[in-house]
């Protein structure tokens, strides 16, 4: 089976567009985050809401869309302690040493965190809740932020071992069967139906909370985009008809977004539930066509052996566990210093960028921290890529 160097290029940019989300979110008008620059655009909302509908549910399709490959070379008992592994290790390292300045910074700037370091570490490892409001996760007396991630995927990759049996027998076969087989416009409207589903049935029940307990909305949506990840795999066939129709697409989830934009920009704030069900199924059906068009369009210009890709592919688990944290402190710095509008958000952005990098180049060359950050033992040779079952990184070699 040749490589799919398009899935692993994908999978880095979709990460790479994380980070620069996330930076964004410092400055994005009328968005809540941890911290927040007084240098604040309106002009930010389109373009952020514009990647909001979709950055998550696409990295969840290509962590579903990598099992499809690594089960092809393990059984499933290896594949559960593997991704258990490589998920929990970097969720829990990560929980206790690099995510802890978040909660620390956000809870100084709102004023219900003393300053000094050491000390909120010493009463934040006691995991009791802190002053309401101090920080996000103040109840739990935790969080894990941005690292929300790992666990969800832990969560669905059980879930969806228990039910892998099910798409191998006869009904499974014929669900896969009529999947592979959608064509033209079914392609692009008939798995949108499910999303659209989810969200009239479970959004006005469940707030987005992160908590995974009570996150029922997004799971039904992340789980389905996954599931689709995972049959999507290798349909050669499939992944012709998303590059034939790439250009088609495009034009649909731009005009999809223009129809979503207008209706939840000029309609009142309280509509009717049937309004409500349409905005929510046009939302769904511009998700699903810009995840069509990104497939596409990554397929006719990604699936080659760019000479960054190797280090890309090792790079984007650290660079992940890192970006939000260095982001966060970086800005806890700047902000009081009251740097112009252009000079703030560019020290934040290049010392993020160069903070992964530097880091990541420590990490990668120290035994023990490496499966802390995702990365297997270090062996000989230059990693080549292959898809990987945590949508993150693997190198080839370790492919079983």
């Amino acid at each position: 089976m040749p490589r799919r160097y398009d899935i692993d290029a994908l999978r880095a940019l979709a990460f790479a567009l994380l980070i620069l989300y996330h930076w964004a979110m410092l400055y994005v008008a009328d968005w809540g985050w941890h911290l927040k620059s007084t240098h604040l655009s309106e002009a930010l909302q389109l373009p952020m809401l514009f990647v909001n509908r979709w950055r998550m549910d696409l990295i969840f399709l290509i962590s579903g869309l990598s099992v499809h490959f690594l089960l092809r070379g393990t059984s499933l008992g290896r594949f559960i302690a593997q991704r258990s592994w490589r998920l929990l290790l970097p969720l829990t390292f990560g929980c206790l040493v690099v995510v802890p300045i978040q909660p620390y910074a956000q809870g100084v700037a709102n004023g219900l965190v003393e300053p000094g370091f050491v000390d909120f570490l010493l009463r934040y490892y006691r995991f009791q809740p802190w002053p309401a409001e101090a920080f996000d996760g103040w109840e739990y007396g935790f969080t894990w932020n941005h690292l929300w991630y790992l666990v969800y995927l832990w969560v669905y990759t059980l879930v969806f071992a228990a039910v892998l049996p099910l798409f191998r027998n006869g009904f499974g076969r014929r669900a896969h069967a009529a999947w592979a087989g959608l064509r033209g416009w079914k392609l692009v409207v008939l798995p949108a139906l499910p999303l659209a589903l989810g969200s009239i049935l479970l959004q006005p029940h469940f707030e987005e909370t992160g908590d995974l307990i009570h996150d029922w909305y997004r799971h039904a949506i992340y789980f389905t985009v996954f599931l689709y990840g995972y049959w999507l795999g290798n349909e050669a066939g499939l992944w012709q008809e998303l590059l034939r129709l790439r250009r088609r697409t495009l034009g649909w989830a731009l005009t999809l977004f223009a129809a979503y934009l207008a209706m939840i920009k000029l309609l009142p704030e309280e509509v009717p539930d049937s309004v409500q069900y349409a905005i929510w199924t046009i939302r769904s059906l511009y998700i699903w066509a810009a995840i069509c068009t990104i497939l596409g369009w990554s397929h006719h210009l990604l699936n080659r052996p760019f000479r960054w890709l190797p280090w890309a592919t090792e790079a984007v688990y650290p660079w992940y566990v890192l970006h939000q944290s260095l982001t966060v402190l970086i800005a806890y710095w700047v902000l009081p210093l009251k740097f112009g509008a252009v000079v703030e958000p560019a020290i934040v952005l290049l010392g993020t960028v160069l903070g992964c990098w530097a880091l990541h180049e420590a990490i990668r060359r120290v035994p023990w921290l490496r499966p802390c950050f995702g990365l297997k033992a270090k062996g000989g040779g230059r990693p080549q890529v292959t898809a990987s079952a945590d949508g993150l990184a693997r190198p080839a070699a370790e492919a079983a």
